[in-house]
């Protein structure tokens, strides 16, 4: 049995009131929840302990979680569970397929937990699960948001050749930072695999989390380096201790310091920026589509 202590250095700042917000509410939110709890399936929206999913629900986007809710990896900011995974479902492709059809969705996000113990990460997973939601409903746009796959051979470029219409990787934090954020994970590779999406012809996304230490120079060399492997779209946001097992929070970031990060993301050349403190990866997600040049009604 795993047995979570508080984290060493675990003090806990009051969040200041830009950072409070009611999540969910309201029938389109009691909807989509009732029908994923139905298909036995995950979303990131809940289980990454988002703000925004009421927000998004209600817009017609959601995060599926891919793989089941247990990660193999344990990365010190992640509220996801940590642990030996269940074998991937075979039937969970369609469960999304039906579950984007029945709420009707105008564009998905998809992202996994780690599963380093598949041989592939579970690409092959991922390229069935865009299959199928193309198959159910064409006119979806389709948002990957992939982990590393820990360099496994051929895992990225599978998963490329579904064609999603966006393709995020998240850098996360800066390089300083990252050996003592992020489990099994490296700030060089995790450019080298945006570079590989960049250089597929894929609309590239990453996104960077405030408050762990990080100083604004090294925030700004972060958006070169991201731009410099041909990373096209940014969301920067407040990072939030899910417990208090996991790092602590440095400081809570300004909004008017994200709207001047976002500023300057802008001045580096990034397509579309999302910045603010309760910005998180998928946040606004179909509006990157009409910024990257992508028609937010794909063709039958």
């Amino acid at each position: 049995m795993v047995v979570l202590v508080p984290h060493p250095l675990a003090v806990y700042m009051r969040k200041p009131d830009w950072l409070k917000i009611r999540i969910g509410g309201g029938d389109v939110y009691a909807g989509v929840s009732r029908t994923l709890e139905e298909r036995g399936l995950h979303t990131i929206c809940s289980s990454g302990r988002c703000p925004n999913q009421g927000e998004c629900w209600a817009a017609g986007t959601a995060t599926f979680l891919l793989l089941g809710n247990i990660c193999t990896r344990s990365c010190r900011f992640c509220a996801t569970p940590t642990g030996h995974p269940l074998l991937p479902d075979a039937a969970e492709p369609e469960k999304i397929a039906q579950s984007v059809k029945i709420l009707q969705l105008k564009h998905v996000v998809l992202t996994s937990v780690d599963r380093d113990d598949l041989p592939d990460g579970g690409a092959a997973h991922w390229v069935r699960v865009v299959e199928a939601i193309r198959a159910a409903m064409p006119k979806t746009s389709v948002e990957v948001l992939l982990p590393d796959f820990m360099g496994k051979e051929g895992a990225l470029a599978r998963v490329l050749a579904s064609r999603p219409d966006i393709v995020a990787h998240n850098i996360e934090t800066i390089e300083r930072i990252t050996p003592h954020v992020r489990s099994r994970a490296a700030y060089r590779y995790s450019l080298e695999v945006l570079r590989q999406i960049a250089d597929a012809g894929a609309v590239c996304k990453s996104g960077i989390m405030l408050g762990l230490g990080e100083t604004l120079a090294e925030v700004e060399q972060t958006m070169v380096d991201l731009r410099g492997v041909g990373c096209a779209v940014l969301t920067i946001g407040q990072y939030l201790q899910p417990r208090r097992t996991h790092i602590p929070v440095e400081r809570y970031v300004t909004p008017e310091e994200f709207d001047r990060l976002g500023v300057r993301a802008r001045e580096l050349g990034f397509r579309y920026v999302e910045s603010g403190p309760l910005v998180r990866s998928s946040f606004h997600a179909e509006k990157a589509l009409a910024a990257c040049g992508i028609s937010t009604t794909r063709s039958e």
